[in-house]
């Protein structure tokens, strides 16, 4: 335990805005700081920094505190280990006393990971230039064949692991390094017959890969072999300190120059990163050569959230480029596309070319997702109508990823025009391929939006001034029309609650527990085998999340049954039988709220529905009795003598609910 006159110094000392300022992009707004909240995916900054007080608060997630917990919020340290860490950056000895078994242990085994980490990032750039091997083999590559200078080697701290495959591991052992540690990291492997270690990374330039604070938590590895059957790269494996899945290489060293222009370039490899900040280019990123992620994502969207994608010119580069677009506009980041020309790659193109020359290269060549996209395979779909329909599919996907609606609307019309169809189509695609994708709120936004749109555009009606709501479910209403009302209910409002007046007393009632107790009450299932199965699809989910809680809308929208996906739809965009009169908007007459709306709704459209079912068993138990012998009629009349006990009580009810 850190004793408190050191703790006192800590919080001192500490200034939360450079602290938060090393992960999040901070804007100054008064005499505080405002950001997007590193800890939730927002699109309006809601996270607040205030020097003057030494705290931070998200207004969106609620998450707050000071410079010490957001160090633990964030980068997952117990509170001794954000103390030392605050501590370390204002160079404060730090004082503690015997800390538990766990914490010990736990701490050890990071600091112990990060310890070896950067023993070995030395060790293998010390082998780079001073060992014969690392000089001839590892320096040879980096200065001759990719051009690097040493200023660009150092900064990098790129380095060379020795050919004999278990040097490093005898070295690290010897200098005190626990072969656990040495497993946990990668760094070796042990051999199966007889336990002893081998490097990963023998024979093989390395480039370390340094997390957002500067510490090396990875390597890669690039072998100069030709042979084709050794894996070309090398990467270490996932650990406590390392998920390459959350981790974007070469950004320690961009952030700063992100900040300062303002967006950043995405780029393959390694050597695209490398060469394009010996070019003087800094704001550039990669993703370590594997796939991008969300997290990434993420990451890059703490510091800005404009990209622009540099591909290699070749098939493969540009299909990695379109796989990327539709993730980074899902995260509500703007995306731009730069293709280079064959056969240059990032890594040969700023070799190639001076920091003026690849950024004017950007600035006349970069394109905006949907005009890359028209550009790259209208030239394969010209003349083809079933192409084109694809091209326009594929577009439409990519649109719908788009979570803010205004630059929806601006790329529907800019496809609406590069591709020459009907925007009210486009509009219609979008919408629906959302309402699959999305669910939960976002789904109920776009009905309303639905909703009124097809309400402006409709054919004007003659007024009916004495109506206030038109097209509700009335007494003569089928059996088909109230199920398709009850499961609008379900799947509109199933979450939502109502009070009830019982009596005298009002009754606070949850949609989804009325129509399920109201239905279980004479063991009801509805005949339509499509509305059955999204009953008992809502039932299931409901009993799992909850009363009150929202079932997503994608577990109709994706349902397996095609019928029933197709039939939620439609139940889900279509104009809502609640409309309000315009008259009685002009003459500001009360319109019932969604709660008042529920209240008398839910109940008339169940019991409604019950009475109907009903009736129709006393009809066919009625025609059974014809014929019947009279010893096997007894179970039946007690049947129908309930079932008419059942109409009077829901007669009573109706009829309350009417008047």
């Amino acid at each position: 335990m850190i004793d408190r006159e050191t703790v006192d110094r800590i919080y001192a000392a500490a200034n939360i805005v450079d602290i938060i300022g090393d992960f999040v992009t901070l804007r100054r707004k008064g005499v505080n700081y405002t950001a997007c909240c590193p800890f939730h995916n927002e699109k309006t900054p809601s996270f607040i920094v205030s020097p003057a007080k030494g705290v931070y608060k998200c207004f969106g997630c609620g998450k707050g505190g000071n410079a010490v917990t957001f160090l633990m919020e964030h980068e997952s340290m117990t509170y001794p280990e954000a103390l030392k860490a605050v501590a370390k950056r204002y160079g404060i000895e730090v004082k503690e006393r015997e800390l538990t078994p766990e914490e010990e242990r736990r701490n050890d085994d990071r600091e112990s990971m990060f310890a070896l980490n950067g023993w070995a990032a030395s060790y293998f750039a010390d082998y780079l230039h001073r060992e014969g091997e690392g000089m001839s083999v590892g320096m040879s590559y980096f200065r001759q064949t990719r051009g690097m200078t040493d200023a660009t080697i150092r900064k990098f701290g790129l380095g060379f692991c020795p050919a004999k495959g278990d040097r490093m591991s005898h070295d690290a052992l010897a200098a005190g390094y626990k072969k656990e540690f040495l497993l946990s990291t990668g760094l070796s492997i042990e051999r199966e017959y007889d336990g002893t270690l081998r490097d990963r990374f023998y024979d093989r330039v390395i480039f370390p890969v340094h997390n957002i604070s500067g510490r090396v938590v990875a390597f890669g590895g690039r072998t100069l072999r030709t042979d084709k059957h050794v894996a070309k790269y090398q990467n270490s494996p996932e650990s406590e300190i390392y998920s390459k899945k959350r981790e974007l290489y070469g950004l320690y060293f961009a952030k700063k120059a992100i900040q300062q222009h303002e967006y950043a370039i995405l780029v393959e490899g390694y050597t695209d990163v490398i060469s394009m900040h010996q070019a003087g280019v800094e704001n550039v990123v990669s993703s370590s050569g594997t796939s991008l992620t969300t997290d990434q994502i993420r990451l890059l969207g703490r510091f800005t959230k404009n990209i622009t994608v540099i591909y290699d010119g070749d098939s493969a580069g540009i299909h990695a480029s379109l796989r990327g677009i539709d993730m980074i506009l899902r995260e509500g980041m703007n995306v731009r596309v730069v293709l280079l020309p064959e056969p240059e790659d990032p890594d040969s193109f700023a070799r190639s070319h001076t920091a003026a020359e690849v950024q004017e290269y950007i600035r006349a060549n970069e394109q905006d997702f949907l005009a890359f996209k028209a550009r790259l395979l209208l030239r394969d779909a010209e003349g083809d109508p079933i192409r084109k329909a694809a091209l326009i599919g594929d577009m439409v996907q990519s649109i719908a990823q788009i979570p803010d609606p205004i630059q929806r609307s601006v790329y529907i019309k800019e496809c609406g025009r590069i591709m020459d169809i009907d925007e009210r189509i486009l509009i219609s695609e979008v919408a629906r391929k959302r309402l699959a994708s999305t669910g939960d709120r976002e789904t109920d936004e776009f009905v309303r939006r639905q909703t009124a749109r097809q309400i402006a555009e409709a054919p004007q009606q003659p007024a009916r001034p004495d109506t206030q709501f038109v097209g509700r479910i009335e007494v003569g209403s089928s059996v088909e029309a109230l199920e398709r009302e009850i499961v609008k209910y379900l799947l509109k409002h199933g979450h939502e609650g109502f009070e009830f007046k019982e009596g005298r007393t009002m009754v606070a009632c949850n949609v989804a527990e009325v129509i399920f107790s109201e239905l279980d009450a004479d063991r009801l299932t509805f005949r339509d085998p499509r509305f059955n199965k999204i009953l008992e699809t809502y039932r299931a989910q409901w009993r799992q999340l909850g009363v009150g809680t929202e079932v997503p809308a994608h577990h109709f929208l994706n349902h397996p049954d095609p019928e029933v996906c197709n039939l939620s739809v439609d139940i889900l965009t279509s104009d809502d039988n609640y409309v309000p009169s315009q008259l009685w908007q002009r003459k500001e007459v009360h319109v019932e709220s969604t709660a008042e709306m529920l209240a008398v709704g839910v109940p008339k459209a169940v019991t409604l529905y019950r009475s109907k079912i009903i009736e129709g068993l006393i009809k066919e138990l009625q025609g059974q009795l014809d014929g019947l012998p009279e010893e096997e009629q007894t179970p039946l009349i007690q049947r129908l003598a309930a079932l008419n006990q059942a109409k009077v009580t829901i007669a009573h009810k109706l009829q309350r609910l009417i008047l």
